[in-house]
């Protein structure tokens, strides 16, 4: 019990609190200049965009990724601000991580690469925030793009973590305009050439009232011959991502227009759409 008599308790007590105050000081610091730091990212990205004409999907995917790294380097920092605070070398201990970093190197040869990967899929652009793609078995909207991950959130909601190196092929579904595609199936006793007639009646009004499609729709004709029906093909160009909207716009005015004709139509089929949930 010698050694606690021995301590000098107004001196500790007076280390003490300098300690907490300098960590508390630290710690209000980061987070400070973490929320200026973000705030002045996004203006900078803002004002690069109005000024360079950037889509604004190029613009999110660049913002967040200087936002990532803006704030590991700054977290980075103020890990050896504390470890100085506490009387720890932060010199030796920045010697000693790289010798363990050496040491683990090879066993970390993943993570490298999902750096490298992502680094090579944001330069050749291959993807942005807000597109509709389908890598590494899964499809949905990007979320986020980063050095080691991207974050691609399914229609049903859910979002996927996928390490950039499994990205080792990608189909990215919003680039330049999409084709809407429906296929009517006519039974066999009725008139082809009427049924084409009111097919493209019906294309002309919903081009008319659909600024979204670029081209089209218009009846290609008979695309297959059945055992009970005859199927014709309705085909149209839109914007990104509308080609659903259009195709479901297409169902409701044919079936209306076949009903208004005194006509039949054994099915209605599409090309396969994401489950929107």
């Amino acid at each position: 019990m010698n050694w606690i008599e021995n301590i000098k308790w107004e001196q500790f007590l007076l280390n003490t609190g300098i300690t907490l105050i300098q960590l508390i000081a630290t710690i209000i610091a980061y987070l400070i200049i973490r929320s200026i730091g973000n705030k002045v990212i996004q203006s900078s990205f803002l004002k690069v965009q109005n000024k360079r004409k950037m889509s604004i999907a190029r613009t999110k995917t660049l913002q967040t990724l200087a936002i990532s790294v803006f704030s590991y380097v700054l977290f980075f920092i103020t890990l050896v601000i504390i470890l100085g605070i506490f009387n720890f070398d932060a010199t030796g201990l920045i010697a000693g991580a790289g010798i363990v970093g050496l040491a683990i190197g090879f066993g970390a040869q993943g993570f490298v690469s999902d750096i490298v990967t992502g680094f090579f899929i944001l330069l050749e652009k291959q993807l942005d925030v807000g597109e509709y793609v389908t890598t590494a078995g899964y499809e949905g909207i990007v979320e986020e793009v980063g050095l080691r991950t991207t974050q691609i959130r399914s229609f049903d909601g859910t979002l996927h973590y996928i390490p950039n190196r499994e990205i080792g092929s990608l189909s990215n579904h919003s680039r330049g305009n999409m084709r809407a595609l429906v296929d009517i199936g006519i039974p066999y006793h009725d008139n082809i050439d009427q049924a084409i007639a009111v097919l493209q009646a019906v294309c002309d009004k919903v081009k008319e009232e659909n600024e979204k499609i670029v081209e089209g729709p218009d009846v290609l004709g008979v695309q297959t011959i059945g055992q009970d029906d005859v199927t014709l093909r309705i085909i149209a160009k839109t914007e990104s991502m509308e080609q659903w909207e259009v195709e479901r716009q297409l169902r409701k005015a044919i079936k209306e227009a076949f009903d208004k004709n005194n006509m039949d139509s054994d099915q209605v089929a599409v090309e396969k759409e994401p489950d929107e949930g």
